[in-house]
């Protein structure tokens, strides 16, 4: 029988991590917390269900526009402009099923045989492996712990070569909790603008930030609007993870490549739950701003409970749904406190070592993933574990 393609055969496997060893362990009579995957707590807000489910009564249920129903793209335009201040219409945006067939749409499009495209470490593994699905190789940059892996532009410049295609940035950072500082994202984008680099932006987290943190899009910024593929996701932000309902912008010469992308996989995404996403967008913004502040105060109370175990240092995330601690002075490599927290404690984190080397000496806590009082009870447990280190 003849081989399957080098696609398959020659790059990174894809992993759910813990979620994966976690699944294949035997729950009988184990009360067992997750806080291992982004998978939120909240449940789709009422007013998206109520609109979806009547856009499937009332007949939504044909083929739609190939990138989108125009009201939900205008809908997404508005946001875009008003929120994350890049100046687009409704025609360059593409509706997506959700933010990873957009990274997939984008790294197909703009990659190919041999192209490098930088990741900066920790990195978010789904972006590895498709770079090198599209034929690229990903070129690592670790950004420093002890620096609170603050985007070293200087750094990531060492890294560019002729071959060099693309930058990933993902900000709100997955899994450090980092919201990037306009300074930061300057550097990165002047660093692109003098070699000619596409910056490829998941911005999924962008709507989940706190205290002072303020997002700021890497396309808002001069020059970048042309050379950058800014994508988002309904997943986190409304607690609709299971819709599988994104969108991106780029510019007109990307966005062409990338409907072909799509239109070629999956002509287009469900008709009736784009009705779910325009109502998510024209909703009444206070439900939104509800679950980002019970997501605060689970943070409050993980960063709280974890800076009081032995030998954890945790930096108070400043988006996302993630505390990233550091645990590298008990002793334990990430991946062996994972799998002992597992074990003996009934509670599954994530290895930091899962988003690259510079992730080594840190766990992933995800907060936004259960209630407050079950993640009391996780953080109780993981107390008496570290106090018997």
């Amino acid at each position: 029988m003849r081989k399957l393609s080098r696609r398959i055969t020659d790059t990174s496997p894809k992993s759910y991590g813990m979620f994966a060893k976690a699944a294949g362990v035997d729950h009988t009579n184990r009360d067992i917390i997750h806080l291992e995957l982004g998978c939120p707590y909240h449940t789709t807000p009422k007013h998206i269900v109520d609109a979806t489910v009547h856009a499937l009564r009332s007949g939504e249920v044909h083929y739609s526009d190939l990138p989108g129903l125009p009201q939900f793209r205008e809908a997404i335009r508005d946001k875009l402009i008003a929120y994350n201040g890049i100046q687009v219409t409704s025609d360059d945006v593409i509706v997506t099923n959700g933010l990873t067939q957009a990274s997939y749409a984008a790294f197909m499009a703009l990659v190919d045989d041999g192209d490098e495209v930088i990741l900066v470490e920790p990195y978010y593994p789904q972006h590895l492996g498709k770079i090198e699905m599209a034929g690229g190789k990903p070129v690592i940059v670790a950004l420093d712990p002890n620096d609170n892996y603050r985007l070293n532009a200087e750094l990531i410049e060492k890294a560019v070569t002729p071959r060099t295609k693309a930058i990933v940035l993902v900000n709100p950072c997955n899994p450090t909790g980092r919201v990037y500082s306009r300074e930061e994202l300057m550097g990165i984008a002047d660093l692109a603008l003098r070699h000619d680099l596409y910056v490829i932006a998941d911005e999924v987290y962008d709507q989940i930030v706190f205290d002072d943190a303020k997002h700021v899009s890497i396309a808002s910024l001069p020059g970048m609007q042309e050379r950058t593929v800014s994508m988002y996701a309904f997943t986190k932000s409304f607690a609709m993870d299971g819709w599988r309902l994104g969108y991106l912008t780029a510019g007109k010469e990307v966005l062409g490549a990338i409907a072909k992308v799509v239109a070629s996989e999956v002509t287009h995404v469900n008709t009736f739950i784009q009705y779910g996403g325009i109502a998510a967008l024209t909703g009444a913004s206070e439900i939104l701003a509800e679950m980002v502040a019970d997501d605060k105060r689970k943070r409050d109370l993980v960063v709280s409970r974890l800076n009081q175990m032995p030998g954890v240092v945790c930096a108070r995330p400043e988006g996302t749904i993630y505390a990233f601690p550091n645990i590298s002075a008990t002793g334990l490599k990430s991946q062996q406190a994972a799998d002992l927290l597992l074990q003996e404690a009934n509670v599954v984190v994530e290895s930091g070592a899962f988003y690259g080397l510079a992730g080594e000496g840190f766990l992933r806590v995800c907060f936004g993933s259960a209630s407050y009082e079950r993640i009391e009870t996780a953080m109780d447990r993981m107390q008496t574990f570290f106090n018997k280190l």
